[in-house]
């Protein structure tokens, strides 16, 4: 049995996947309705409290998804991934699969790409699944950037999955590097606030989910997304260096 199929039904047969879609598809419902009824939701469970929603556009259900899929739909994707490529979290296991392979990165490539592949799928998903039901309650949203903007965020899920690579060729643990990646996703976003960077960085890339179906010029995320596939085999060059350096 290859690596890459030991890795896909690893995926499969486990029920992983099942969260992984499920999370995603639930936000993706979820947004829309939110954007729609929000302000029916404050007035009701407000109490005395007067507080003003303007009335909603299409995008809002887009970015209500994103708002959701970027906090617990990312966290999902990790811990998953996680699971996956840090395998040396068990001594024994990282013996069997390191003893199989001619080099480390036989064993990394596949569980990076099943498991990056997955999660920009289930991201997708969930960007559909919120499309459908934001042009059924709010109206249309424009196809071609709202494609544009789904891009984005694919590009930013498989740089998440990246940085778990890279952070599993460091850690000792699965929880190790569930936090270590989830330490560099919170820190970019604040290295953002430097305006020079900003556009820049990674993170950049999710404001062009809902940012570019609102009108934003969709080339202006075209140099964070450079970067981003730059830092995205940086991340696996570093993973798998470190994973054949270490000593089990």
């Amino acid at each position: 049995m290859t690596p890459w199929r030991l890795e896909w039904l690893r995926l499969t047969r486990t029920r992983r996947w099942v969260a992984l879609v499920g999370v995603f598809l639930f936000f993706g419902l979820l947004g829309p309705l939110t954007a729609r009824y929000l302000g029916e939701i404050l007035e009701r469970y407000g109490g005395e409290m007067q507080v003003t929603v303007p009335d909603p556009v299409p995008v809002d259900g887009v970015t209500q998804f994103v708002a959701n899929a970027v906090q617990i739909g990312v966290l999902v994707a990790v811990v998953i991934a996680a699971g996956a490529l840090a395998f040396d979290a068990k001594p024994q296991v990282g013996v069997f699969f390191r003893t199989r392979v001619d080099r480390i990165r036989d064993v990394i490539v596949p569980r990076y790409v099943v498991n990056a592949v997955a999660a920009a799928a289930a991201f997708t998903l969930g960007a559909a699944a919120a499309l459908y039901e934001t042009v059924i309650l709010l109206g249309s949203v424009p196809i071609g950037p709202w494609l544009a903007g789904t891009a984005y965020g694919v590009l930013y899920m498989l740089f998440a999955i990246a940085v778990v690579a890279a952070a599993a060729g460091k850690a000792r643990s699965t929880l190790a590097t569930v936090l270590t990646t989830i330490v560099v996703l919170l820190v970019l976003p604040i290295i953002g606030l430097l305006p020079q960077i900003a556009e820049w960085l990674p993170s950049a890339l999710i404001g062009a989910v809902d940012g570019v179906p609102r009108g934003e010029p969709a080339m202006d995320y075209l140099g964070a997304a450079v970067v981003t596939v730059g830092a995205i085999a940086l991340c696996l060059w570093a993973g798998i260096r470190w994973a054949g350096e270490r000593e089990l």
